[in-house]
């Protein structure tokens, strides 16, 4: 029945990387290393990361008619990525400009470019990959108007999951569609408002659920991860959960121990992974758990695709 284990629906971009020893601070001007272009972007990180872990997968999105949309054509090919949803023109491709840190930690500003020419109409016109996908992923580095596209495209008994990154305020008709919603917790303050987070991520998880998506990701870093849903969901019971009393299954992730030299494009090893693993039929902390895995792999290498691990570098599930 379906094509296609994962459909992202995302970003292109090309990566201009300098490693610095400290970012500058305002008026200033500091002195970096050699700049490296990678291929990039958080929809065709997805796509890359899912597709070397083993599963089938397809992007959706739009590129330019440049040097750097044949670098990021080039990539999702070579990594196995369905490139028929690649749409090319419009504008140059998206541009992400990074600084790197000695501790593997990184600033990025993203240029839009094509990715801000993906249109609703675009997701029309892509209906059968809709229809052929037995997950949907997507971010927000696309308009927020295409995502709500993709929701309302949905095929009955599809799975979507977003990332709402770069955050913002979500419609509600997006948010209920959320299964799950991952955030770290600075997009988690975003999309609360705040003050209305509370301190603790198990706070925002449950803050976000009253919100309308059928489960949230809380991804916390060196510390792991949490999942969160409705305490009669499939993974209700499993790990060491808490919270049953109140009607929300809380389940804490344990973190991966590595030592970090880059973490561009983690988050999004991470949301492949887990997106990947829920069409196979895991429950939610199973996924997560892979996904803490595959993150984990990342960071100990430099770049965003570069660095994904493939299925037999982390091994069975």
């Amino acid at each position: 029945m379906y094509d296609y284990d994962l459909l992202v629906v995302g970003s292109a971009n090309a990566d201009l990387v300098i490693d610095v020893e400290r970012r500058p601070g305002a008026g200033e001007t500091v002195l970096g290393g050699d700049l490296a272009v990678h291929p990039g972007g958080k929809g065709a990180n997805q796509a890359v990361a899912a597709a070397r872990l083993g599963a089938r997968t397809a992007l959706l999105a739009r590129v330019g008619d440049d040097g750097h949309g044949r670098l990021l054509l080039d990539s999702l090919r070579t990594a196995g990525v369905a490139t028929a949803g690649v749409l090319t023109g419009g504008a140059p491709t998206g541009v992400a400009l990074i600084t790197v840190d000695p501790s593997g930690d990184n600033s990025i500003v993203v240029s839009p470019g094509a990715n801000g020419r993906l249109t609703p109409g675009d997701v029309r016109d892509a209906d059968r990959l809709l229809r052929t996908s037995r997950v949907v992923s997507a971010q927000l580095e696309i308009p927020l108007e295409t995502v709500v596209e993709v929701v309302r495209r949905l095929p009955e008994g599809g799975r979507f999951v977003l990332n709402p990154s770069p955050p913002r305020p979500l419609p509600r008709e997006v948010l209920a569609a959320c299964d799950p919603l991952i955030v770290n917790e600075h997009e988690a303050k975003v999309i609360l408002g705040g003050a209305a987070a509370g301190d603790a991520p198990e706070d925002w998880a449950r803050s976000l659920l009253a919100e309308g998506p059928r489960s949230v990701v809380v991804t916390l870093g060196a510390e792991g991860a949490l999942v969160a849903s409705a305490a009669d969901a499939d993974e209700a019971g499993d790990g060491d959960g808490e919270g049953e009393g109140d009607g929300v299954e809380v389940t804490r992730v344990a973190p991966v121990r590595v030592d970090a030299v880059d973490t561009t494009g983690a988050g999004d090893a991470f949301t492949a992974a887990l997106a990947w693993r829920l069409g196979t039929g895991a429950t939610l902390a199973e996924a997560a758990g892979y996904a803490a895995r595959v993150g984990a792999a990342a960071v100990t290498r430099r770049g965003a695709q570069e660095s994904f691990p493939t299925g037999a570098e982390v091994g069975a599930p």
